[in-house]
């Protein structure tokens, strides 16, 4: 992981509603107007939040289509574990080295 990927996933976990998102996640893969509701946020706002959560790889999007014809996006999580130590964010470090100084970009906040 660069320190690039690194700083993602901490920006994506970094939000309360980030984190609401993955734990109704926890439970299973879920529709996005479901998890809208369940959550209480419009879907603009989840998907804002959600391309957070994909950019860091902690959860999928696949559509699929309904019965009906419309295509739906089911959202699940990705399994990841998070531990953040001095190690971590040293070889997040050696990995941009050895990517190159160019690989380093300035992440929005």
């Amino acid at each position: 992981m660069t320190s690039e990927e690194l700083l993602n996933v901490l920006a994506a976990v970094g939000h309360p509603l980030r984190l609401r998102i993955i734990a109704e996640l926890a439970g299973g893969r879920v529709h996005v107007s479901e998890l809208a509701r369940r959550l209480g946020v419009s879907r603009p706002l989840l998907y804002m939040h959600l391309e957070r959560l994909e950019k860091a790889q902690l959860v999928a999007g696949r559509l699929e289509l309904s019965s009906d014809g419309k295509a739906m996006k089911y959202i699940e999580l990705s399994p990841f574990e998070l531990t953040l130590t001095v190690d971590t964010v040293l070889a997040a470090l050696r990995a941009d080295n050895e990517e190159g100084p160019s690989h380093v970009q300035e992440t929005p906040q």
